[in-house]
């Protein structure tokens, strides 16, 4: 992998929350060598209003932020995308479109925080939750030397970011 910046895709069901949050984080943490998308196999044509929310209370740009279906990232004219990650597991399950150039998969699964059913509180909480582990798994990704890795090695790189939280939260 050798174009910068590197185009980015995070996928989810319905593009409201986790997919959102995270085309969010790296536009702003990986500006200049990251370009993120977001969308959904089934987008639900909103995004939720805690991701709003909370995106702003952060300092993050809302005005480019929307739910949309992956067709538009599929053909021709789509652009070309080095990386994809699926961040939900109902997504990750889906037959995927054909993504032009072959950009090298992953699955970074998280929890719905927007199927969260509690008080205001409890709802921003799991926002907060998924937004610090999106962050994290970003981070690690900004810091990979992706321009010295071959595709197989980044996938396990990718892979391995993807559990990330999981192995963390497992030695704790």
């Amino acid at each position: 992998m050798n174009a910068s910046p590197y185009q980015v895709l995070f996928l989810c069901t319905g593009n409201s929350a986790r997919s959102i949050l995270a085309e969010s984080i790296l536009n702003q943490d990986g500006e200049g060598r990251f370009t993120a998308f977001s969308a959904g196999s089934h987008p639900n044509g909103r995004v939720h209003p805690a991701a709003i929310g909370l995106l702003k209370k952060l300092g993050h740009p809302l005005a480019s932020l929307r739910s949309k279906s992956w067709e538009e990232f599929s053909g021709p004219k789509a652009p070309r995308i080095d990386l994809v990650f699926t961040v939900c597991d109902s997504a990750a399950a889906e037959v995927c479109p054909v993504w032009p150039g072959q950009p090298v998969c992953a699955h970074w699964g998280l929890p719905d925080p927007a199927a969260v059913d509690g008080t205001h509180h409890q709802i921003n909480l799991a926002f907060a939750e998924t937004y610090q582990m999106l962050e994290h798994r970003i981070a690690l990704l900004v810091d990979l030397p992706l321009e010295s890795l071959d595709p197989a090695s980044l996938r396990k790189q990718l892979d391995a970011i993807g559990n990330a939280d999981i192995n963390s939260r497992n030695t704790s």
